[in-house]
């Protein structure tokens, strides 16, 4: 008997919720560390609101966690399937995330995502924690990170501190990849 999972949002609300318990936050300190309005963040905590690739890593810097930590629930045993388009999308100005999975080993947690960086439009992050990877499968990929900026093609990957400002923007169409973010133990509580 299959159940159904929480939506992101509802997921989203409830970890904000404990991160900022755990912290002893207020939401209005929770939202000058992240720029995130008090009333965007209230709505997010209700599971009203419509949360975007920008306002989660704000979170996930703010809040010092693993995105997983913000848009997971824990799984336990068994063996686990994910089919792509059953995952909700995490849409940004330019790109589509949809997490497959999130993997913990000898204290190093690894997240894996479906990445589509959309043409005409460059995403940007002020950073986040971890270290992100990229991997190309199909399309032009240009990454910027810190003033320095590599070209990328099929099979081509990029590697840096997430926490640096970056911004990804596709070249000539679609860009499809693999992102990969990893965190060292100890950048969440549940690591």
């Amino acid at each position: 008997m299959e159940t159904s999972d929480p939506s992101v949002r509802d997921l989203l609300a409830a970890n904000i919720k404990r991160a900022r318990a755990d912290r002893g936050l207020s939401l209005s300190e929770l939202s000058r560390r992240s720029s995130i309005g008090k009333a965007t963040l209230s709505q997010l905590e209700s599971g009203a609101g419509n949360p975007t690739i920008e306002t989660v890593f704000s979170l996930s810097r703010a809040l010092e966690l693993p995105i997983s930590d913000l848009l997971e629930s824990s799984h336990h045993g068994g063996m686990t399937v994910v089919r792509g388009q059953e995952q909700e999308v995490l849409a940004g100005e330019a790109v589509e995330l949809r997490m497959l999975r999130r993997i913990e080993s000898d204290g190093v947690i690894f997240e894996v995502y479906d990445q589509r960086v959309r043409g005409a439009a460059s995403q940007r992050s002020l950073g986040h924690v971890g270290t992100e990877r990229t991997i190309v499968q199909a399309g032009r990929l240009r990454v910027e990170v810190g003033g320095s900026t590599a070209e990328l093609g099929p099979s081509d990957s990029v590697a840096f501190d997430a926490s640096l400002p970056h911004s990804y923007q596709a070249i000539g169409g679609e860009v499809r990849s693999v992102l990969l973010l990893q965190y060292r133990g100890g950048s969440s509580p549940h690591a």
